[in-house]
């Protein structure tokens, strides 16, 4: 049995000690966290002089500030949280506790666990370029899914992009035109592998995929399995195992591979995919 604190008056009455605990920080404290937080901020740009600048700051009393030796008017207070977008609390307890304009996977809550993940997929672990992808249809298990995905890398993260078939979204009564086929994910290293959260777009749709890499000639195949968020129905897959081959960043190589792509029967599968598939055998 599980209990929940949110709202009760145990939780209640500890969030108002804190906060009057905070409150009573003497005006030189307050100060004091103020600057750290201020210098924390600061070590993003180059600059003091160039920050300044952009605050609209006398140079010589944002110095002051991250002393700790003043504290800015209401009004100058404000300008400064809305440029590094982070609220008032930037005077009352440390930055990196306090949630900013950051990504939330990659901001102070979830920074160590998904951040983590997000920010060490190295190219020798997930390259970037174009796979083809292949899997057992959820809505008929005698076809087969084979796609194409473009895998590139933008802010120190790793993304999906790609297109569902027009016959797959045929098949299930959706839109085929471009916007409604396009899908886009970010990609996670894992121990073992990878995983993306993929949707397509406001979140009509979702997946989960998990891809390990697995031996090859060219050391270009991951093996793993996709799992869809939808409700449970008896006569439709909801997790099937899958196969991803890098295809490099040819575009020519690409253009040929997504001709192919659409739904085939198992015997029209590349012989290495259906071998990884394992078509006959059960997913566990």
């Amino acid at each position: 049995m599980s209990v929940t604190l949110r709202n009760s008056p145990a939780l209640l009455a500890i969030e108002e000690e804190t906060v009057m605990t905070e409150m009573r920080r003497s005006p030189a404290e307050l100060r004091s966290m103020f600057g750290e937080n201020l210098r924390i901020l600061a070590q993003k740009y180059p600059s003091i002089s160039e920050l300044s600048r952009q605050l609209g700051i006398n140079r010589t009393q944002f110095n002051r500030y991250l002393s700790g030796e003043s504290f800015p008017r209401p009004d100058v207070l404000a300008r400064i949280c809305g440029f590094f977008k982070v609220d008032a609390r930037v005077l009352l307890e440390p930055v990196s506790g306090i949630s900013s304009g950051h990504d939330p996977i990659t901001g102070p809550f979830l920074g160590k666990f998904l951040g983590a993940g997000v920010e060490t997929v190295s190219d020798s672990i997930f390259p970037s370029g174009f796979y083809r992808f292949s899997r057992r249809s959820f809505l008929d298990r005698d076809r087969f899914v084979v796609g194409l995905v473009w895998v590139f890398r933008d802010g120190g993260a790793t993304f999906v992009r790609g297109y569902e078939a027009r016959a797959a979204m045929e098949a299930q009564g959706l839109g085929m035109n471009r916007d409604a086929r396009e899908f886009r994910g970010l990609v996670v290293r894992h121990e073992d592998g990878v995983s993306a959260m993929i949707s397509r777009k406001d979140a009509m749709t979702a997946s989960f995929n998990f891809l390990s890499r697995v031996t090859s000639f060219e050391n270009n195949y991951w093996v793993g399995y996709v799992a869809r968020t939808v409700r449970d129905m008896p006569d439709a897959e909801r997790v099937v195992r899958m196969v991803y081959e890098h295809l490099g960043t040819d575009i020519g190589r690409a253009k040929e591979a997504c001709k192919s792509g659409g739904y085939c029967t198992v015997d029209e599968l590349l012989p290495f995919h259906q071998r990884l598939l394992q078509p006959d055998a059960a997913f566990r």
